[in-house]
């Protein structure tokens, strides 16, 4: 199962966050600082960080701020802060969604699901293409495929539905969640990337345009 680290230093917070979250089968951890949540992700490298601002040693930010320049690992903010500056400079800065305190847990849950459906837990094949989300790994007949992280992250959510056909709404959705505001030719220049990849690997068609409803992966 999934693995979410909870940085907070709130331990009732934390409790109640884990309690929930390990009811529905997700696996977690709990750190309550920047020092402490740094060495956990160092040792643990978790699948999805639930990440509070306020810390005794510092701000969540430089939590954020260091990952995004080396990991992938999904960012949820946490936090009591709700001014629409400090959700864009958080957005910018990688996190992936932002959660308001207090929080409805079902919403707080589809969100946490969003988040980890983007990727499989498990290689997958599309005819010849194959991705290992563990590895962030995606190979044409033994040939890495050279993917930016969102470009992977696009590529892999599509391989989950071969053949279905997305909508720029579904892919924004999955890959930058709700709260975040990306036009259709931002969604159009990723796309348009993954395709020119996957041509110079020999890989012609693969990625199909449906005009007027989004993209699709060839089953």
């Amino acid at each position: 199962m999934p693995y979410v680290l909870i940085i907070e230093d709130d331990p009732d917070i934390a409790a109640v966050l884990q309690h929930d979250l390990q009811s529905v089968g997700y696996r977690t951890s709990h750190a309550d600082s920047v020092t402490q949540g740094l060495t956990c992700i160092r040792e643990h490298a978790p699948d999805l960080i639930l990440l509070d601002l306020n810390l005794p040693d510092g701000n969540g930010r430089d939590i954020l701020i260091r990952l995004k320049r080396t990991t992938d690992i999904r960012v949820m903010v946490l936090t009591a802060h709700d001014a629409i500056h400090e959700k864009v400079e958080l957005l910018n800065l990688g996190a992936n969604d932002y959660v308001v305190k207090p929080y409805d847990f079902d919403e707080l849950l589809a969100r946490v699901a969003v988040q980890l459906r983007i990727l499989p837990t498990d290689a997958i094949t599309v005819r010849d293409l194959e991705l290992s989300p563990s590895k962030r790994l995606a190979t044409h007949k033994g040939r890495e495929l050279k993917l930016a992280p969102k470009e992977f992250d696009i590529l892999a959510f599509l391989m989950t539905n071969p053949g279905k056909v997305h909508s720029r709404a579904d892919i924004h959705e999955a890959i930058w969640g709700k709260n975040t505001h990306n036009s259709d030719s931002f969604i159009d220049v990723h796309l348009a990337n993954i395709r020119g990849k996957l041509r110079d690997a020999g890989l012609y068609g693969y990625l199909r345009t449906v005009r007027g409803f989004g993209y699709a992966l060839k089953s």
